[in-house]
């Protein structure tokens, strides 16, 4: 069977398998046959004491047995001269495969190279056929009109990629000048900060200075008259320790002195006036300092969805008393009975809302108005209704609460929460994603407690409330 590339075959029989070039002086190894450049196979055995391995089959043999292979070595010349040739046939022209001809027609039928023995055979007989640099004019003419016609589309393709990129430059423009805005208002506010900072410690300084100078001056009236009698003691003592006859010589003087008048003591210093200015100072920077903050948290605050909750009278314990529109709880009278329902709180006096969550961010507010008794936060679905629990993060419920006068996060054990005002109206913050349970003052925002990474573990959560006795009501907001 012919090889498809004489050409290759032939360079590939003519080349070494160590240089990949042609062979150079070749030699034969006369027990396997395999031939190589001398120069090749030599440095290839170097080292080698007297026998060496083949490096295309690793037979062993003795590094003597070469043979000068004086045969391929013309077959060598040969195909570099056949190399040669096709490298300038392919200068003047591609060659026809079937008829070795140069390629000097273009059958316009077929779009195809052809030869001037091709042109005669049947195969091309009755095609139009023309020479290639007439066909080269031709469709060089065809190639120049569609060029255009590409470059007019591809223009109006940037065109319409540059006009429908203009409205987002114009908000990249806007958002870029936004942020200029608000890095100067920043700015701004930063430095009025720092200036309201040193003017209310330097108000706050004048105030000490004032206090220290009403202070200072009062003990100096003192100083001279308490040095005096530090003296007369000193003198005194001395005196009591002499013998009798020193001790009776000027014994009249010091008794003269020692009946010295009473001091007179200076009133103490006014300092209503300072106090009053005090008091001022004090109540404008605490009132700033509220404003800030209320401006802090209000935004750093994210609460969510506002949820209009209803309490679940299916789960409220038989002692509370739900109203009609199911947005207040309170204290009954006496045990109410009630089918059995696996919902119900029948131990724990709590009772949860309607709806829970398993996603997202939600809030919702409750008035605990003057109550003594009570706890609100959230808890999971599957809390324990039956019996009695300890109302912390592992039994699945996160809630605040106040208990003889203290407010506690309910943990275990509780913990002190630091309120300095009562609050009436309580904001419940769930953040499922975040795992994080809030609680702020309603009034002003300002945060009670934080409970984080709180495990709901894919559960579904529920408002939850709790009142002890009579003495609280608590109330949802719409």
């Amino acid at each position: 069977m012919a090889a498809a590339n004489p050409a290759k075959s032939l360079r590939d029989e003519a080349t070494c398998s160590i240089c990949l070039d042609y062979f150079q002086d070749p030699v034969m190894i006369i027990e396997c046959g395999h031939n190589f450049c001398r120069a090749c196979i030599t440095k290839y055995w170097k080292g080698s004491d007297c026998s060496a391995s083949c490096p295309e089959c690793r037979q062993l043999f003795s590094w003597t047995n070469l043979k000068p292979n004086r045969q391929l070595g013309n077959i060598v010349e040969t195909a570099k001269q056949f190399s040669l040739q096709l490298n300038n046939s392919s200068k003047l022209g591609r060659m026809c495969k079937e008829h070795q001809k140069p390629l000097t027609l273009f059958c316009k039928t077929d779009e195809i190279l052809i030869c001037t023995v091709c042109d005669r055979t049947k195969a091309h007989r009755s095609h139009a056929v023309v020479h290639t640099e007439e066909a080269a004019a031709d469709y060089k003419e065809k190639l120049w009109i569609y060029l255009e016609n590409l470059k007019k589309e591809r223009n109006q393709i940037q065109s319409a990629k540059s006009n429908g990129a203009k409205p987002s430059q114009e908000l990249l423009k806007q958002t870029k000048a936004k942020r200029k805005e608000i890095v100067s208002e920043f700015q701004q506010q930063q430095q009025f900060l720092k200036e309201q900072e040193q003017l209310q410690l330097s108000k706050l300084k004048d105030l000490e200075k004032e206090i220290e100078k009403k202070r200072d001056d009062y003990a100096s009236k003192f100083v001279d008259e308490i040095s005096y009698i530090t003296d007369l003691i000193g003198e005194v003592e001395k005196k009591d320790k002499q013998p009798t006859n020193e001790f009776l010589q000027d014994i009249g003087s010091l008794l003269d002195r020692c009946k010295k008048g009473k001091f007179q003591y200076p009133a103490v210093p006014d300092s209503s006036d300072v106090k009053k200015r005090l008091d001022q100072f004090c109540q404008e920077s605490t009132s700033l300092q509220i404003s800030f903050r209320k401006v802090r948290e209000n935004t750093l605050t994210p609460k969510g969805i506002k949820e209009n909750v209803l309490l679940d009278p299916e789960t409220a314990h038989p002692r509370y008393v739900v109203s009609a529109d199911q947005k207040t709880v309170s204290w009954g009278d006496v045990r109410q009975q009630f089918p059995y329902n696996p919902k119900r709180f029948q131990r724990v006096r709590c009772i949860l809302g309607c709806e829970g969550f398993t996603s997202g961010k939600h809030y919702w507010t409750v008035d605990v108005g003057d109550g003594d008794y009570w706890a609100l936060g959230v808890a999971k679905e599957s809390v324990e209704r039956e019996e009695e629990i300890d109302l912390e993060p592992d039994e699945g419920i996160w809630a605040i609460g106040l208990y003889s006068d203290q407010y506690k996060a309910l943990t275990s054990p509780p913990t002190l929460l630091d309120v300095e005002e009562d609050p009436t109206e309580i904001h419940v913050c769930l953040d499922y994603e975040g795992r994080t349970v809030s609680f702020y003052d309603a009034e002003d925002n300002t945060n009670l407690c934080t409970f984080q990474s709180a495990g709901f573990e894919g559960e579904k959560i529920f408002p939850f409330f709790r009142i002890v006795d009579s003495s609280t009501v608590l109330s949802l907001y719409s």
